[in-house]
């Protein structure tokens, strides 16, 4: 199997405790579940359903502003943003409109509206989004065409760090999560995609068109 991030060839990895299979590459460091391992669009759903993502969670607003925060920085004040994989309870987006910002919400469960993917947006976010995507390297250029020249792709995921405690990590033991990233693998992406990146706190990473 080939890298779904880079496209270059991807050693299998099997972990024993739950004899799953994983395709890790030596590229970028990406790492994804083989899809034979992938809930249903089902049971994806009905997870996602059981997450407590209230929009009026002070707890869950201060993990948001991790990426709230730097990005709200770059933007100028008449920026027009989406949230892209907003879930049920799209709290980012509503701090951003309680700040003065339009943001629009697309979740191909909970706000499936394939209009809003032919907008042009000076922002994007994807916060607790790319882990769950399928096929990455299709979103990120499906995420750039929707992207103005400069604009600003937020991500917030958890990174890996330590490939040794991979089989232990919580983060892996989510059945949603299929994709699982590195700092390098960002890089990866920024020089597909032609764009440049920074990461300003671990589990971020601002790119910029």
């Amino acid at each position: 199997m080939n890298c779904l991030v880079c496209g270059d060839p991807a050693r299998k990895l099997i972990l024993e405790e739950d004899e799953k299979v994983y395709w890790d590459c030596r590229r970028c460091l990406f790492i994804s579940l083989d899809s034979k391992f992938r809930l249903s669009p089902f049971e994806e759903k009905d997870r996602y359903e059981q997450h407590n993502n209230d929009v009026h969670d002070e707890n869950y607003r201060l993990f948001l502003s991790k990426l709230f925060k730097p990005l709200q920085a770059k933007l100028n004040d008449k920026a027009e943003g989406l949230d892209f994989g907003c879930g049920p309870g799209p709290a980012l987006a509503e701090m951003f409109k309680e700040t003065g910002y339009q943001v629009d919400l697309y979740d191909p469960f909970f706000f499936n509206n394939e209009k809003i993917l032919t907008k042009s947006y000076d922002f994007i976010t994807c916060t607790e989004t790319i882990e769950h995507f399928f096929d990455p390297i299709k979103e990120f250029k499906k995420i750039n065409k929707m992207l103005v020249k400069g604009g600003l792709l937020g991500v917030m995921t958890a990174f890996l760090i330590d490939e040794k405690d991979f089989g232990q990590w919580y983060y892996r033991k989510d059945p949603t999560h299929v994709a699982f990233y590195k700092p390098k693998t960002f890089e990866v992406i920024a020089s597909m995609m032609n764009w440049t990146y920074e990461i300003p706190e671990r589990d971020v990473v601002l790119f910029k068109k």
